[in-house]
């Protein structure tokens, strides 16, 4: 049997291609192997970080590809063409980590109701979340479009979720500002809701492109809205706590040499922009450092116990989710050419905020 996956070359993200490879079917799958049709994934600019950082955080060994190419992972919808696991049926629905790609074998691991995990030793050594998938055939919660905004937003909103509880476990540092990049990004904008929310009184600063603003304006959660071109109209002498999603560079310098010792904080979450400056020794204010959330995961996962997490974050989606109806389109595209497309224009940054794109490779 053959699958057709989409590979990018590690060094150069712009060169990318389908190729067809064989893969295990039938009495060739491992014991307790399912064969899965992979359907429906989201693309977002997540997607990109998740290439810039492929090697630094393994996102490559999950799904193996020729030297010097990787497939970069998604998050979306497989179902189960073909079983050698007793608890697992052909035609199980499955939500999870994909390549992009039409077909992956799962090597079905610790099964329960909810959910498995993938063993395959070339997947071992990642935050578990990226090994783990939820059964979802009966789940009206992973059914249409709610479906969509699954794949699309809640792998996101966990990271908007777990940087929000990490800046209100430190007090936001003794801000009273938090200033967010890349602010109609999908994680931005859900820390903003979030932020917005909780209130404490924590004034939200959205920093967006001029092309972008109205979108960014009309979401209601950012308190002002401020373009890249004029953040020296931002009031420096209030203590400000920066969230990077996006990684230029030089907008990181600009603000932490406008605020000073008044940036109490200044955490990179996201890396779209691929600058290779890094001069973090040289800026003024809080050093820059990395948001890592797998480690908010394990702290809290000991502090909350079983369930705690999911607990929280379940309420917190439930408030934000109905919103997406009136702040996003979703956008289908099917086949290698429209994947090809869509991943061009993600990694040139030419999507519109306001749409969320599901593909699936199969034409």
């Amino acid at each position: 049997m053959q699958s057709s996956d989409f590979i990018v070359a590690r060094s150069d993200l712009q060169q990318c291609q389908t190729i067809v490879t064989a893969i295990a079917h039938g009495d060739t799958l491992p014991t307790d192997a399912l064969l899965v049709k992979v359907d429906r994934f989201a693309f977002t600019a997540n997607n990109i970080t998740y290439a810039l950082l492929g090697e630094q955080l393994k996102y490559w060994q999950l799904f193996p590809a020729p030297d010097g190419f990787g497939i970069i992972p998604v998050w979306g919808f497989g179902d189960v063409i073909a079983s050698r696991h007793p608890a697992v049926a052909e035609g199980e629905r499955l939500f999870g980590y994909f390549p992009i790609a039409t077909h992956l074998v799962i090597e079905a691991a610790d099964v329960g109701k909810r959910g498995l995990r993938d063993a395959a030793a070339h997947r071992q050594g990642v935050a578990p979340v990226y090994n783990a998938y939820a059964r979802v055939g009966d789940d009206p919660a992973f059914a249409g479009r709610h479906g969509d905004y699954q794949a699309l937003l809640r792998p996101l909103f966990m990271l908007s979720f777990l940087v929000d509880d990490f800046l209100a476990e430190h007090a936001h540092f003794g801000a009273t500002t938090v200033i967010l990049s890349s602010a109609s990004s999908k994680t931005a904008f859900g820390l903003a809701h979030l932020l917005h929310t909780r209130r404490q009184g924590i004034r939200v600063i959205g920093l967006t492109s001029p092309s972008h603003a109205a979108f960014v304006r009309s979401l209601g959660c950012y308190d002002e809205v401020v373009t890249y071109d004029a953040i020296d109209m931002l009031d420096a002498g209030t203590s400000a706590a920066f969230v990077d999603m996006a990684g230029n560079a030089s907008l990181r310098a600009a603000l932490h040499r406008r605020y000073g010792d008044n940036l109490v904080y200044s955490g990179r979450i996201g890396l779209t922009h691929q600058d290779v400056i890094d001069d973090a020794d040289a800026l003024p204010g809080a050093r820059p450092t990395w948001f890592f959330a797998p480690d908010q995961i394990r702290k809290r996962a000991r502090e909350w116990g079983p369930g705690g997490i999911e607990k929280r974050l379940g309420a917190a989606w439930q408030d934000f989710s109905p919103r997406l109806d009136g702040w996003l389109t979703i956008v289908d595209g099917r086949g290698p050419d429209a994947v090809q497309r869509i991943y061009l224009d993600t990694l040139q940054g030419r999507i519109p905020p306001d749409q969320g794109h599901m593909l699936t490779m199969t034409a």
